[in-house]
């Protein structure tokens, strides 16, 4: 029986547990751990705690037309997670480890898996942490894999456009740090400015490069992407921007469906020149956004919601998500017996 809300927004949901492996002695624990409660016991000097050892990633599973359960690109989510975990001096979750996890916790709540008539996914987040104990600032000898799951809906209100407003005084990231991997301290730093943000009135945050303050970086939440007047699709090419699965995907679809792609700095007064602006990600999928609010100005872009250009990719992705359409690039992963 379905215990899916009839609402659903983007906030934890209780379920019927969470899968849990540990790295201890040189290797991850042979079998996953299913646990029903939702707390983690740690020790008072895990190094998550004092140092912030700890990574994440998300992805969904979809409840697909033809009644099967999939999962989009799960393996680039467990490279990305392997290169986050190399970069914070952690062990590599092995990919069949990640995906077995997955498969095992969506099973375990299939029950919170939306219907295919419902429109929403399951959001699947995998935690790596540093569960060992160490006073010194140094890697510990314990970690921790979780994978937990909650049924989910449209972070943003689907299609319609939002306003983000540019950070003058903050960076999310350093020049040469951690903002390529998706290091839970990055999001960390970026909360008062998020927040701020959203006291203003503005859904977004929108980050500049953290060397000279002048080119695109990324929004608070996901990736920047815009469609210039030629029809290009437009990203930047930034050291310190998460590689976003979800851009990724768009980028093959473009290359697909005969829309040049460029990926290059872009300055921020390149904007105002641009025919569509969204952001995009896992939870957002692509979220236009009409409005980028500067110190001295208001740049208007597109309409109330999501350009033409922005609006075939985004309807080709989820179609493929959802198996509206065939998955011609082998990106979704089916959940046997669910």
């Amino acid at each position: 029986m379905s215990r899916v809300p009839d609402k659903l927004g983007f906030d934890f949901v209780q379920t019927n547990g969470h899968v849990q492996y540990v790295w201890r002695n040189g290797k991850w624990s042979d079998d996953a751990e299913l646990q029903a409660s939702p707390y983690v016991r740690v020790h008072i000097a895990a190094t998550a705690l004092h140092y912030g050892q700890s990574v994440f990633e998300g992805l969904k599973a979809f409840r697909c037309r033809d009644g099967r359960v999939r999962v989009f690109r799960p393996d680039r989510n467990a490279a990305r997670m392997a290169e986050s975990a190399e970069r914070l001096m952690m062990p590599v979750v092995p990919t069949d480890v990640f995906i077995a996890a997955i498969e095992r916790c969506i099973r375990a709540n299939a029950d919170f898996i939306p219907s295919y008539e419902h429109g929403g996914s399951l959001y699947i987040r995998p935690i790596l942490f540093g569960s060992g104990a160490r006073v010194p600032p140094e890697p510990a000898d314990e970690y921790t894999f979780i994978v937990y799951v909650v049924p989910v809906g449209d972070y943003y209100a689907g299609t319609s456009a939002v306003t983000a407003l540019v950070v003058r005084d903050a960076d999310r990231a350093a020049p040469l740090g951690v903002g390529h991997v998706k290091a839970a301290g990055n999001y960390a730093a970026s909360m008062e400015s998020t927040l701020s943000s959203k006291k203003k009135g503005y859904p977004l945050s929108l980050y500049l490069d953290p060397l000279h303050h002048k080119y695109i970086d990324e929004f608070s939440t996901s990736n920047f992407v815009a469609i210039d007047a030629n029809g290009h699709y437009v990203t930047p090419e930034s050291r310190t921007v998460l590689p976003s699965i979800t851009n990724a995907s768009l980028m093959q679809l473009c290359a697909d469906m005969g829309i040049p792609v460029e990926r290059r700095q872009i300055a921020i007064e390149e904007v105002a020149r641009f025919a569509e602006v969204a952001a995009c990600g896992t939870a957002v999928v692509l979220s236009p956004v009409n409005r980028i609010v500067t110190d001295a100005d208001v740049i208007s872009i597109g309409t109330l919601t999501i350009g033409p250009i922005m609006k075939r990719l985004y309807d080709r992705l989820k179609a493929i998500q959802r198996g509206d359409e065939p998955d011609p690039f082998g990106w979704m992963h089916v959940v046997p017996n669910v």
